[in-house]
C-alpha cells in the first residue's frame, strides 16, 4: 500500500500520527512544508505517491489551502484531509469547494483522527478499485447472433441521447451494454456514473442520487454532489432500478422531465445535463400492476428498451468467454494462464449457467487459483459444474427483438435444483481420523491453515486478487487477511 502523506511544520504532531498510523499497519512519509510536497510529487511515480494526503492549513512558505489547489489540478482522485486549528474552521470549510476529504481540527483525538485517515484510505481504495475495472473492462464478446443483434442495437442508440431501459437477467452484462453505449456516445468524453439502487439503503439512496445539503441531516458535515451532479455532462446508469423506493421515484420523474432537483436539505434548484440509462432484471410491467412501481416512471425510462441474451441463450460464446477470462485472470494473478480441454469445454457448454456471465467469469478465476494442472480437464471444474448438477439442454427461448418499445420477450426462468454430493464436513471428518490415527499432535493447527488458506485463495480468485474485496466478501478486516496470507506463507 502507497504511504500516507503528513505534511505539518510542527514535529509533535508529525510524530504522534506516524507511530498511531504505523501501529495500525500504514505506512508513513512526512514533510515539513509544502514545496517539499510538491517537489516529491513532481519527481515520483505515481507507484511512488501517496495513498492519502494529511497537511497543515498554516505553515511557512505555502498554506495547506494552497496545497490542496495545486495537488487537485494534477490529481483530482487524491483524498486531502486538512489539519487546523478550531480557530481556522471556516477556511477549512471553504476547502471542500476545491475539493477536500475532510478537515481534522487541532488538538485532535488520536483514534479519531486514525479512524478518519482510515475511512479515506478506504474510500481511495474503492476509487482505485473501480479505476481498474474500467481501465481493464473488456469490449463486449459474443458471436451468437442474439448478441449480434445487441451490438447492432449499440451502434445505433449510442449516436443518440434516447433514454434506454436494458433488461436482462442478472450477471448477464447490462452495465457493459450501459459502458459500450457511453463509449461510443458523443458523451464520451464526460464522466461514467454508475449507481446500484438496490445495494444502497433506502435512508441513504435520496442523499447519494441528489446530494445533502451541510446540516441536511445528522453527520451532514460538509455540502455533498450526487450522482446526478457527477454525472453532469456524460452518463448516469442506474441499475436495478425496479428496486427503487417508491417516494423516490417520484423525483427522479422531477429530474428526467426537466433535468432539475434538489440537493437534501437545499433550497436552490440545480441544473444538470444528464443521459440516464436504466436497467433490471424485473419485470416491470408487473410491478407496475402491482403497485410498486410508477407507471408515468416506467413510459419515462421505457423509450427504447435493449434486451440482453442470457448465457444459455448463446452457448456458442462460452468457448471464446472462457479463455477470455483465464487470459485476463492470469494477466490479474501474474500467472500463467490456463488452458481449457475440449471435454471441459463441452462440459461448461451444457451447464444452465444461472448467474450469467459473472458465474462463468467467476468459474475461471477459480480455476486459474485452484485446478492443479495448466491444461484444464472436467475433472477440475468446480463442484456445481464438475459434477453434473445444471447439467441439461437449455429451454427453448422465444425470438425477441434486441430492440423495441414495447416489452421484450423473456425466457421462462428454469429452476436451479440444489447442489448435491459429499458434504465437506464429512471430507474434513475422514482427513481428520487419517491424521490423529498417525500420532500426529498437530492435527487442530494443520487442519485450520488448510482450511484458511482455501478459503483465502478462493476468495481472491472471485476478486481477481484484490484483497480489500476479498476481506470484504469473508467478513475480515484487510489487515488480517494481509497477515494471514503471510503466516500460511500465500505472499508471492
Amino acid at each position: 500500500m502507497k504511504p500516507i502523506w503528513i505534511v505539518d511544520d510542527d514535529q509533535s504532531i508529525r510524530f504522534v500520527l506516524e507511530k498511531a498510523l504505523l501501529r495500525e499497519d500504514l505506512p508513513t512519509r512526512s514533510f515539513t512544508n509544502a514545496r517539499e510536497v510538491l517537489a516529491a510529487l513532481e519527481g515520483g511515480s505515481e507507484a511512488e505517491g501517496p495513498q492519502i494526503l494529511v497537511s497543515d492549513i498554516r505553515m511557512p512558505g505555502g498554506s495547506g489551502l494552497d496545497l490542496l489547489s495545486k495537488v487537485k489540478e494534477k490529481h483530482p482522485g487524491l483524498p486531502v484531509i486538512i489539519m487546523t486549528a478550531f480557530s481556522d474552521l471556516d477556511s477549512a470549510v471553504s476547502a471542500f469547494q476545491g475539493g477536500a476529504f475532510e478537515y481534522l481540527p487541532k488538538p485532535f483525538d488520536v483514534p479519531k483522527a486514525v479512524e478518519l485517515i482510515r475511512r479515506a484510505v478506504e474510500e481511495s481504495q474503492r476509487e482505485e478499485v473501480a479505476e481498474e475495472r474500467m481501465a481493464v473492462a473488456p469490449e463486449m464478446l459474443g458471436q451468437a447472433p442474439a448478441m449480434q443483434d445487441v451490438f447492432r442495437a449499440i451502434g445505433r442508440l449510442s449516436q443518440s441521447n434516447v433514454t434506454v431501459m436494458i433488461t436482462g437477467e442478472s450477471g448477464s452484462g447490462k452495465e457493459l451494454v450501459a459502458r459500450a453505449l457511453h463509449k461510443h456516445s458523443p458523451r464520451a468524453t464526460g464522466p461514467f456514473v454508475a449507481i446500484n439502487t438496490a445495494a444502497i439503503p433506502k435512508d441513504l439512496l435520496e442523499s447519494e442520487l441528489f446530494g445533502h445539503e451541510r446540516g441536511a441531516f445528522t453527520g451532514a458535515q460538509t455540502m455533498r454532489r450526487g450522482r446526478f451532479e457527477q454525472a453532469d455532462g456524460g452518463t448516469l446508469f442506474l441499475d436495478e432500478i425496479g428496486d427503487m423506493p417508491f417516494d423516490l421515484q417520484t423525483r427522479l420523474l422531477r429530474v428526467l422531465s426537466d433535468g432539475h432537483f434538489y440537493r437534501v436539505g437545499g433550497h436552490n434548484a440545480v441544473k444538470t445535463n444528464v443521459r440516464v440509462i436504466a436497467a433490471t432484471h424485473q419485470d416491470l410491467e408487473q410491478r407496475v400492476k402491482d403497485g410498486g412501481f410508477r407507471e408515468d416512471l416506467f413510459h419515462r425510462l421505457n423509450v427504447i428498451r435493449l434486451r440482453l441474451p442470457a448465457l444459455r441463450e448463446r452457448l456458442e460464446d462460452i468457448p471464446m468467454l472462457t479463455r477470455h477470462f483465464l487470459q485476463g485472470s492470469a494477466k490479474q494473478l501474474g500467472v500463467e494462464p490456463k488452458r481449457i480441454s475440449d471435454a471441459a469445454l463441452v462440459r461448461l457448454t451444457s451447464f444452465r449457467f444461472p448467474g450469467n456471465v459473472r458465474q462463468l467469469e467467476n468459474i475461471c478465476h477459480w480455476l486459474t487459483v485452484m485446478a492443479p494442472a495448466q491444461l484444464v480437464e472436467p475433472k477440475d471444474l468446480p463442484p456445481e459444474v464438475g459434477s453434473g448438477v445444471g447439467l441439461a439442454a437449455p429451454a427453448a427461448v422465444p425470438e425477441a427483438p434486441a430492440v423495441a418499445g414495447a416489452p421484450a420477450v423473456t425466457a421462462s426462468p428454469v429452476p436451479v435444483p440444489p447442489v448435491v454430493g459429499g458434504s465437506w464436513e464429512s471430507a474434513l471428518e475422514a482427513e481428520a481420523l487419517q491424521l490423529l490415527a498417525s500420532g500426529r499432535h498437530d492435527v487442530w493447527d494443520e487442519l485450520t491453515k488448510r482450511f484458511e488458506a482455501k478459503l483465502i485463495l478462493t476468495a481472491l480468485a472471485t476478486t481477481r486478487g484484490r484483497r480489500i474485496e476479498a476481506a470484504q466478501k469473508l467478513g475480515i478486516g484487510r489487515n488480517t487477511i494481509t497477515r494471514k496470507l503471510q503466516e500460511l506463507g500465500l505472499e508471492e
